[in-house]
């Protein structure tokens, strides 16, 4: 599969489209004005506990507190805590880190009343964005995110990425990571850590450790709230998380976000440095790339399939609901339940992608076409595992249910992705209404009154909408040949495919086009005051 990743930089936003065989696949919009985003450490101040949710809402700054539960603090809290406390009260000895003895652990049972009171400062970690009127999600267990492995203080041990199968492989990166960690830290190897050399974790566990002790030495001069790390951003997060050799490039149109993006691949994949690529073309990027034109055909309630077929998305508080329609596909067919299933297996290609594509979390339910055979719907089923397995968002899938139900759950990080396709009504400018087609005779012929009598112009060209045009040159002797026996004037009808309906130009013999006496749209406003 060749990716390219496509980045649009404006003054206040960076928006990046990744393309899968030139397929729109995700995208992400980051404005360069936000507070905060996933991902981000920050000292903060609890102000509110509530026994009866077990959790509290920590001030990081924001206009809403963040929302933490008592299983978030993770089970070295009260390590972390000891820390916190000691930089807070000035020390400045950052080796106190290393001599913490790990062992108090924080048992899932307790209360939040037992280890949090308002007014405290916490150690805090973005884990969810504020969606809808609820503010971001926290945690304590804080982690470091690198290219190979994920850093997690207090942590004290190393696991490795179930994706990586071979047993010996994973043996080795264990004793490797083992003999080079530090003391009081735990680390998540990364997948892609796989058949990776000393020479290149040590490195990088090194950085993660130096972000680390930057963080210390920031709790030891802050005032909560405070932010104290921040996360790469959301450009350099993809990349960091995906970059592999399938990349075939990387196009930028801003040049301090080429030189950084260069830079940062240069760091972690220096043979693939050449893929960032600086654009240059007047026309905008995603016009050039096409990801414009999949934007609007994939963000709307009505995404198209093959021969007919459409998929309907609503979005509700509580779920994401998708409707799988067959259109005009399975008319005058004999075999329904084979073209059902033909169909089911289009959309579910199209749903996983709208899935990544719109970021949509939380509880999702997909009504597929009804299939009577078993065997059937477990193929649909398997499918739908199969292409989802790529998705980086932690999800589950149930099997299609007795109703013809799939139910998905998958993490919810963001808020949906919601792109506005629809466009203001060229005929009646969005109010739903338009000039009633009775009148619009009536203001023909007053224009032409005034044209001819006041204007002394004999000869005119009306450009009106191919249905106007026709009916005004029916019949014998049609509506066009009237009005210039009856106004002694030359009286040319065009029909043309730009105007809107029930709308009209007026030209005269040297193309200018004239003002109208009686504008269409002071008729709908005086329509509109009358009722």
């Amino acid at each position: 599969m060749e990716r390219d990743l496509i980045i649009d930089v404006t003054s206040n936003e960076i928006t990046v489209a990744l393309l899968e065989d030139k397929d729109l696949a995700e995208l992400s919009t980051e404005h360069t004005t936000s507070n905060y985003s996933v991902g981000d450490i920050f000292l903060g101040k609890v102000t509110r506990i509530v026994p009866a949710l077990n959790s509290a809402f920590i001030d990081i700054g924001d206009d809403k507190d963040a929302f933490i539960h008592y299983l978030d603090l993770g089970i070295h809290f009260k390590s972390q805590n000891h820390l916190t406390r000691e930089l807070l009260s000035g020390r400045s000895d950052y080796s106190l880190f290393s001599r913490i003895k790990v062992t108090d652990i924080l048992h899932k049972s307790g209360t939040i009343t037992d280890v949090l009171e308002i007014g405290q400062d916490i150690l805090v970690q973005v884990m969810k964005e504020p969606i809808s009127s609820k503010g971001a999600r926290v945690t304590a267990e804080i982690s470091i995110a690198g290219r190979n492995m994920v850093l997690i203080p207090f942590a004290n041990k190393t696991h490795i990425s179930q994706k990586i199968i071979s047993k010996e492989e994973r043996k080795r990166l264990e004793r490797l990571m083992t003999s080079i960690l530090p003391q009081n830290f735990g680390v998540v190897v990364r997948t892609i850590a796989e058949s990776k050399k000393t020479a290149t974790l040590a490195p990088e566990l090194e950085a993660l450790v130096k972000r680390w002790e930057t963080c210390c030495k920031k709790i030891n001069q802050a005032e909560s709230p405070k932010l104290l790390i921040r996360e790469i951003n959301r450009t350099s997060t993809i990349l960091r998380d995906l970059l592999n050799v399938s990349f075939h490039s990387i196009h930028v149109n801003d040049e301090t976000v080429f030189r950084e993006l260069q830079e940062y691949v240069a760091g972690i994949s220096p043979e693939q440095e050449k893929i960032v690529k600086l654009y240059h073309n007047n026309t905008p990027i995603f016009d050039y790339f096409n990801v414009s034109k999949q934007i609007r055909s994939s963000f709307g309630r009505l995404v198209p399939l093959q021969h007919g077929a459409y998929l309907i998305v609503d979005h509700t508080e509580a779920l994401h609901v998708i409707d799988v329609n067959s259109g005009i596909r399975m008319k005058n067919t004999k075999d329904q339940e084979q073209h059902a299933f033909n169909v089911n297996m289009t959309a579910a290609n199209e749903i996983a992608r709208q899935l990544r594509l719109r970021d949509m979390g939380g509880i999702l339910v997909v009504d597929f076409i009804d299939m009577a055979r078993l065997e059937n719907r477990q193929a649909l089923f398997d499918h739908m595992k199969t292409l989802m397995a790529s998705d980086r968002a932690r999800h589950n899938i149930l099997p299609i249910s007795k109703f013809g139900l799939m139910q998905i759950t998958r993490q919810r990080v963001r808020p949906v992705t919601m792109i506005n396709t629809n466009e203001k009504c060229p005929n009646c400018n969005g109010t739903g209404k338009i000039t009633s087609a009775l009148q619009f005779d009536e203001i023909v012929r007053n224009n032409l009154i005034y044209f001819v009598n006041q204007r002394k112009i004999r000869k005119l060209t009306l450009k009106v909408h191919p249905y106007i045009a026709a009916y005004f040159k029916q019949g014998f002797p049609s509506r066009q040949m009237k009005l210039m026996l009856k106004y002694g004037c030359i009286f040319n009808i065009k029909a043309d495919g730009n105007i809107c309906y029930l709308d009209s130009q007026w030209i005269d013999r040297k193309g200018n086009q004239l003002v109208l006496a009686v504008p269409t749209d002071a008729v709908q406003k005086k329509e509109e005051a009358q009722s």
